[in-house]
């Protein structure tokens, strides 16, 4: 079967500086990814890959069947799912909530003279009970708690029915309660065996939620350690990739680190 991601021998430079060097990496099937990395270790530079929104300056990038650089990324986009700080900046704040989450079959953060089927409005329902925001559908994005605004971008980011979901710190922002709400969604989308592969990008243990089956470390542009997640997440990986000597525990699925 055809890796639904497909890296090999990746580097991306940017202004005389190496982001990303000599990055080997599969994504199969089903397979749900964590990727944990200082600040600067390359991990947002990664998701643009993965999201069609870069290139890479050698190497080459396989996403859903299509190499980068010879295809139309516009055609390509609309096949991945994707939630950030970025994307959620170009959300109106003035927008109907249910309006943000429909008009992605479009490719648009805010709703214009599009016109939807019944097959839209049917998708985007549907995804606003699954993550608890069907009550908030007139409610206009700006009014939302940050909380509120990630399950937005999650039914959104789904909404067009993704071969692929990409997740760039999706609990950034929120309080503890707002953190654990979050990490209780995305395990039930991570658990759900017809979602789509996924890419959740973290700095934190504490923010990967249980059902996630494998895991990137990334420092200085390098990979310390990829695999399966019991194989990663260990105190011997996670103080190398982070330079500080730190103890791991894992119980029900959930995971923390401190300080040895």
């Amino acid at each position: 079967m055809q890796p639904v991601v497909e890296l090999a021998d990746v580097s991306v430079v940017r202004g005389g500086a190496t982001l990303l060097s000599d990055i080997t990496w599969q994504i199969a099937e089903g397979e749900r990814w964590v990727i944990i990395g200082p600040n600067g270790a390359g991990k947002t530079t990664l998701l643009q890959l993965l999201s069609a929104n870069m290139h890479p300056t050698t190497g080459f990038v396989q996403l859903l069947g299509e190499y980068l650089g010879a295809v139309d990324v516009f055609e390509l986009r609309p096949r991945i799912g994707v939630t950030s700080a970025a994307l959620a900046d170009r959300i109106p704040r003035g927008e109907a909530v249910g309006n943000v989450v429909v008009s992605a079959a479009y490719g648009v953060v805010g709703r214009w003279n599009e016109r939807y089927d019944a097959t839209d409005l049917r998708r985007a329902a549907t995804l606003m009970q699954q993550f608890n925001i069907a009550h908030l559908g007139k409610r206009t994005f700006g009014t939302l708690s940050e909380g509120e605004r990630k399950r937005v971008q999650i039914a959104r980011a789904l909404m067009t029915d993704p071969e692929l979901l990409l997740m760039d710190e999706p609990a950034a922002g929120l309080d503890l309660a707002g953190r654990e709400r979050l990490v209780r969604t995305l395990g039930q989308v991570a658990g759900d065996p017809d979602a789509p592969a996924m890419v959740l990008v973290t700095h934190h243990l504490e923010e990967i939620p249980p059902g996630m089956t494998h895991a990137l470390l990334l420092a200085d542009g390098h990979v310390t350690a990829s695999g399966p997640i019991a194989d990663v997440i260990t105190a011997e990986h996670l103080s190398t990739t982070f330079g500080l000597e730190l103890d791991v525990t894992e119980s029900d699925g959930r995971w923390s680190a401190r300080a040895r």
